[in-house]
């Protein structure tokens, strides 16, 4: 094995925290990738990680070692995806996970459209809301929504998130519309899933955020459900726009609290894979969903005059 594609494994190993999953991502038993790690520490001539039975730390030649292997893959990464582009189109398979709501209004679209152009490709979809393990489940792309937490995995982000506070007519002639959040907690919440919390500016306008229980008598795990009962005026929910499939006027919703922000910090919709380099197949489809769904996204149309709100 090349000294590049070892000081590949290398940097596997730190990404991915463990050498077992380095070694799933590279389809290789562990006994074979400490071999590998070790033959260059030998051939460096250093030592470059400090192991434990249940961990490894970095050597202060491994950190600065590290820096340099990025520099190196990124740059034939680089040279390889100038390669790409001068060949041929896209086939193969393509394993893709996301989440339910997601993959049905989003991403099976873009399959439509991208099995059109490349017939020669090949696509197994799973759509759960649970997020499935990556790189155990041989998974090539997958579309989460929200906070990163798979810091080992290779991410580019989609689309910002855009979120509103939204009822029914008949909510509002029933309650009131509401002025304040302490008026608008006071109200009946459809809560999407467990996340029962929202982070409003404490003025409007302001740039100071609170984080806020909302009074959930309805929880539920399904965006369309949730839809369907936000439009029933069983009560208001916060969402993100992408959840809304046609325009607010359309659905005989209207936003609330206009006049205060609600913080999207450390949020967005993202494309995560597991290798540092993206094939051409797994490229050119997360160039396709972008595409489809423009830059900004297409959904913050769905509430008129929605960047001069909230």
């Amino acid at each position: 094995m090349s000294i590049t594609n070892q000081l590949a494994l290398f940097v596997d190993v730190v990404q991915q925290g463990s050498f077992a999953k380095a070694a799933a991502l590279n389809d290789m038993d562990n006994s074979s990738l400490s071999k590998q790690i070790k033959k260059l520490e030998s051939s460096l001539g250093v030592q470059l990680l400090n192991r434990s039975t249940r961990s490894f730390s970095l050597t202060s030649a491994g950190d600065e070692i590290l820096q340099q292997a990025h520099i190196l893959i990124d740059t034939l990464s680089d040279i390889h995806n100038i390669a790409d582009s001068y060949q041929a189109k896209p086939k193969g398979i393509l394993r893709i996970t996301s989440g339910m709501f997601f993959g049905q209004q989003y991403i099976q679209p873009v399959i439509n459209i991208f099995m059109q152009k490349y017939p020669e490709v090949k696509i197994t979809l799973m759509l759960d809301d649970k997020r499935n393990d990556i790189i155990s489940d041989h998974y090539d792309l997958a579309f989460r929504i929200g906070k990163l937490d798979d810091s080992n995995l290779m991410a580019k982000k989609i689309s910002d998130m855009h979120f509103a506070l939204v009822a029914s007519h008949d909510f509002i002639a029933r309650h009131g519309m509401p002025n304040t959040p302490e008026e608008l907690l006071a109200l009946p919440a459809i809560v999407y899933g467990n996340g029962d919390v929202s982070l409003l500016s404490t003025q409007p306008h302001g740039d100071e955020f609170k984080t806020h229980k909302m009074k959930g008598n309805y929880k539920v795990s399904d965006v369309r459900t949730m839809l369907d009962a936000t439009k029933a005026g069983l009560g208001y929910v916060m969402l993100d726009l992408f959840n809304l499939e046609k325009p607010i006027d359309e659905m005989g919703l209207v936003p609330l609290l206009t006049n205060y922000k609600l913080s999207a910090s450390g949020t967005g919709i993202y494309a995560l894979y597991p290798h540092r380099k993206q094939t051409p197949l797994v490229s050119e489809f997360i160039k396709t969903v972008q595409g489809y769904i423009g830059s900004p996204a297409f959904w913050v149309n769905h509430i008129p005059n929605y960047k001069q709100l909230y």
